[in-house]
This record gives structure tokens, sequence and C-alpha cells, in this order.
């Protein structure tokens, strides 16, 4: 495995960040293809066995569970000191805001049972689930200040949003003295390269780190032509963000399928290899310790710039999917 500083941060991460949304009690979360805790224990242990410090997780994620298998795994296997934990928040409900309460509440509330429900004092980096258009931008950034400032969390990051937003957000804070975002989590994958117009170049200038979800489009980059999984069968929200383009995003994928049987590789490490050359560490979510070998030996693989290319010369301009489609509507269940 290889390390690399989050941003501008002291933060250490391995290059792979593993993805947490496929742990949870299945019975009480929004997807019925979670594992157990005894399986997501596995696959954590081994992960952090491969050399993977990074972990991503949210409240939202099967309504807490996620956090508390994550939480609990981490303290057993690991030292606080040898692992980086990264949980989000989402915007706040409309109960909360007929109650009145505000963004500062709302994400010190959160933070308070997001830490609750992993075991932990503090979490490494804080992350900003979706832009909460319903909320002052200064009220989210004076509450993340406070969140730093009172030693929950070390870091803040962001995640589904645009670059103006980001350039904002980061200017409001430096001007007033508070906490600034260090990574930016977005949908970013060999299919989905819409990040490239403003938030790439921009993260660059400014030292933001990317650890883009959906690194292997929820598994359309890693398996061949008629390969089905349950999360492919059953995840409505993939699909939404990739039934549209699948013809042209196809024609990519029997690429990395090609280059893949070149080189005597999986189609996983020839895609993550690909992403690794843009961003800092791509979340990748992990149900199969296979999935965790994959992601691991993609660190050690090196395209050639011929390769990249090859890769890269088929790709159209998409529309955005997603969260970012729904321009800040879309419900908190279902972001990733």
């Amino acid at each position: 495995m290889k390390y690399t500083n989050l941003g501008k941060s002291d933060l250490k991460v391995s290059r792979i960040c593993m993805g947490c949304m496929g742990f949870g009690n299945a019975a009480t979360g929004q997807h019925g293809w979670t594992l157990g805790e005894a399986e997501s224990r596995e696959i954590i242990r081994h992960g952090l066995d491969m050399g993977i410090n990074f972990y991503d997780t949210a409240i939202v994620y099967q309504n807490g569970t996620s956090e508390q298998f994550v939480g609990k795994a981490l303290r057993d296997f690991a030292k606080r000191d040898d692992y980086v934990i990264a949980t989000k928040f989402t915007p706040r409900t409309q109960d909360e805001i007929e109650s009145g309460i505000s963004g500062q509440k709302h994400i010190e509330n959160y933070l308070n049972q997001s830490l609750k429900n992993l075991g932990l004092d503090y979490v490494d980096l804080y992350i900003y689930h979706m832009w909460d258009y319903h909320t002052p931008m200064e009220e989210i950034m004076e509450g993340l200040h406070n969140a730093v400032t009172s030693g929950k969390a070390r870091y803040i990051g962001i995640s589904n949003c645009f670059a103006w937003q980001l350039a904002k957000a980061n200017y409001y804070a430096r001007m007033n003295g508070l906490t600034e975002f260090i990574s930016i989590q977005g949908h970013y994958n060999l299919i989905a390269r819409e990040e490239e117009r403003e938030m790439a170049p921009f993260c660059a200038s400014e030292g933001i780190a990317m650890t883009p979800y959906s690194a292997l489009a929820s598994g359309r980059l890693s398996r061949h032509s008629g390969e089905t999984s349950k999360r492919l069968e059953e995840d409505a929200y993939a699909r939404f963000k990739y039934d549209a383009t699948a013809e042209a995003d196809g024609k990519i994928i029997r690429r990395v399928e090609e280059l893949a049987e070149k080189r005597g590789v999986s189609m996983t490490e020839i895609s993550l290899a690909w992403l690794l050359t843009k961003v800092t560490s791509p979340v990748v979510g992990a149900t199969k310790l296979s999935h965790v070998d994959g992601a691991v030996k993609a660190v050690e693989l090196e395209l050639t710039a011929e390769e990249i290319d090859y890769l890269e010369e088929l790709y159209v301009p998409h529309a955005l999917a997603g969260v970012m489609a729904q321009n800040g509507k879309q419900k908190a269940g279902n972001v990733v």
C-alpha cells in the first residue's frame, strides 16, 4: 500500500479508502444488499491487514448501523492513531426547520450521534454529505468550525457539490477565520468524468484532496458483460445514475475489459489504476474479500500514457446524474 497526505492536512491516508455503505443491518436501512456485522468485520479486518487505513461511512447508511459496525471493528482491530475515519451528515430535515433548529445545532446533534454510533471521541474527517439549500451557508460553516474547535472533528470535507459552492464556502471560511474544507467526495470514475470540467482543476489549484465515490460505477467497471451481483440487480439509485448512458459507457467498459485481458489483471485494477492517476484516494466499496484485494493491487499498477488515452478516448459529455442532477432536492436516504 502507498500513502499520501489528505490535501493540506497532516492526515496520512492510504491511496485506497474503504467505502462502508455496504456494511449495516439490511433490515433497518434503505439497501437490501448490505452485509451483517460478522461479514463487515471480516472485510474491515482484511482491509487493515492489507494496509488500508482510511474508512468512510455516514450516519444515513443503514440508519447508523454502518457507523456502529465500522466503529466497533476499528476499535477492536486497530489502535486509534493507526486509522483515519470519515463520516458524513445530511441536511436539516423539514421537522428541524419547522422546529427552529439551526444549522449549527443540527451539525452538533448529528456529530454527537455519529460519535456515539462509532464509539469514538472524535472523527478525523467530518463530511458535509450534500449541499443544504434550505440552511444558510454561514450556519453550516460556523457549525463545522465548532466541530473542529471542540475537538470532535479534526478536519472537514464536503460531498456532492458544485465547484462554485466549494469555492464560495472556503472563501467565506478564509475571510472569517473559520475551518476550510480539505477534501471533496464527488461522483467520478472512468464513465462519469464531469468533475474534470471545474472541480478537478479547482482542487488542484487549492490543494484540496479528491476522494471520489462510485469509483467503479457501482460495479459496472469491474464486471465482464453478463456478470451481475445482488447490488447491480437491486440498487435503483445506481441504475438512475448509469442506465441513461449505458450504450456510450459500454464502449469504454469493453476497453477496460480488453486492457485487463492484455495486461493479465482484473478490470477493477485497470479502472482504479486510471482513477488513481487523477485523485488522492478513491472510495471503493467492498462486500467481498476479493474486492479489497483488487483495490489494493490497483495501487501498484501503472498504466502507460497510451493506455490512459485509450481508456479516455471514447468518453462523451454526460448529463449530471444523482444528487447533483436534483439541484439539492435528492432525499437523504438515497445519497452515497
